[in-house]
């Protein structure tokens, strides 16, 4: 065989298919930005724990869920009160506990208020009256916008375990 068949032969058998050889097409450049706001954070339904909310009673001189909600501009930094149960809560995350209540009112994307407060927060599934300031679209940054969230909220715990220890949870 002679030397140029030969190197012939072996070059074919270690060439790779051009395609292989090509570089992958370049993802697309990401959407410049426009200003405009981000989309609020989704509710994370299956990650709440499930909690009879039936006989819920509204909080005398309280509002539900699904008024604040309907009223949010007009309730917008005032001091709002009502009566809900806690189905999540995230300890010690940016210097606050973070609290979801619900009260059995609103629609799928409005039924569940976040709360935030610096004081020991109540365990999943106790009744609490919950006082605090309503904000209006508040957006954290990395996703996490609210339309509506109660501030330095105060709880008192009407049934159910008081309250976490102040140590507990590790914000997961």
């Amino acid at each position: 065989m002679s030397k140029s068949l030969a190197l012939s032969l072996i070059a074919a058998t270690l060439v790779l298919p051009l395609a292989a050889c090509q570089k992958p097409a370049a993802k697309p450049a990401a959407p410049a930005a426009t200003g405009a706001p981000s989309e609020a954070h989704p509710l994370p339904g299956k990650a709440f724990t499930a909690v009879d909310l039936a006989g819920m009673k509204k909080a005398d001189g309280g509002k539900t869920i699904a008024e604040i909600y309907a009223q949010k501009d007009q309730l917008a930094d005032q001091k709002v009160v009502l009566r809900a149960k806690v189905v999540k809560v995230r300890a010690n995350i940016m210097g606050k506990n973070w609290v979801h209540l619900r009260d059995g009112t609103g629609e799928a994307t409005s039924n569940d208020l976040t709360v935030t407060t610096t004081d020991a927060p109540p365990m999943v599934g106790s009744t609490v009256l919950a006082t605090g300031t309503l904000g209006r679209n508040k957006d954290l940054g990395l996703g996490y916008r609210y339309e509506v969230i109660l501030e330095e909220a105060k709880f008192t715990v009407e049934s159910g375990p008081p309250a976490m220890p102040a140590d507990s949870g590790s914000g997961s």
